[in-house]
């Protein structure tokens, strides 16, 4: 591991990561082709929050949460700490202390591919945080690491200044180089989504609005009526 700080970190365009937010996971996640899924195990500790920003990552040592400390000074307002480990953790890295200190600059979130605490502290002051575990192990502060260079969490690439938008649903990333296209792809899924939606509120099928029922069809699917269906033993 190298131990480096990367302090001049490309940030994406505040309106545009303000538009990403507004789209939510699942609709950017389905937009940039299903991929940029943090994974279902990185769970929110709080209901009801959304939020986006650019990313500020930190590769700790497991048990060793130093590079936190050196991380929340590469943070700048609007800005997401992401923290990974350099081998599984599931101490609790990060607490109502460390938000204190982020909020104090203007980040509203964590994203820890490791554990959180304090979690009701967490909650109350608004801070966003979603983590693969919840523990309330400590960590020592000794072993150096990484700031700002690329981390992988859940086999997604996430680099510093990559937009990271996370809700109810988990965390997705953006990279910076896609965040335009990734806005036009958001918006034409939630304008068709809207479309489909009139459609079902007015009695239309999946079936028919999708043309499955010719993949129904092929997949050998047949329809019976409950007689035929005893009669046949299909409800034996």
């Amino acid at each position: 591991m190298r131990n480096v700080v990367v302090t001049d970190v490309p940030r994406p365009d505040a309106e545009d990561v303000a538009k990403l937010r507004t789209y939510g996971v699942a609709t950017i996640h389905e937009a940039m082709g299903r991929v940029g899924s943090l994974g279902p195990e990185l769970r929110p500790i709080q209901q009801g929050l959304t939020v986006a920003g650019a990313a500020v990552t930190a590769l700790c040592w497991p048990g060793d949460n130093l590079m936190i400390h050196v991380a929340v000074e590469q943070c700048r307002p609007g800005d997401i700490l992401v923290v990974a480990s350099a081998a599984p953790s599931t101490h609790g890295m990060f607490g109502e202390l460390f938000a204190t200190a982020l909020a104090h600059r203007g980040v509203h979130a964590v994203v820890s591919d490791t554990a959180v605490r304090d979690t009701n502290e967490l909650r109350e002051m608004g801070f966003g945080a979603w983590s693969r575990y919840v523990s309330a192990q400590g960590t020592v502060k000794a072993t150096a690491g990484q700031v700002n260079l690329p981390v992988v969490i859940a086999g997604q690439r996430i680099e510093a200044g990559d937009v990271v938008v996370a809700d109810d649903d988990g965390v997705v990333v953006v990279p910076r180089a896609r965040v335009k296209d990734t806005i036009t792809a958001s918006q034409a899924r939630l304008e068709k989504e809207a479309a489909t939606r009139a459609a079902f509120t007015d009695g239309q099928l999946g079936l028919d609005r999708y043309g499955l029922r010719a993949v129904v069809e092929d997949l050998g699917v047949t329809y019976k009526t409950h007689e035929q269906a005893l009669r046949d033993g299909d409800l034996s």
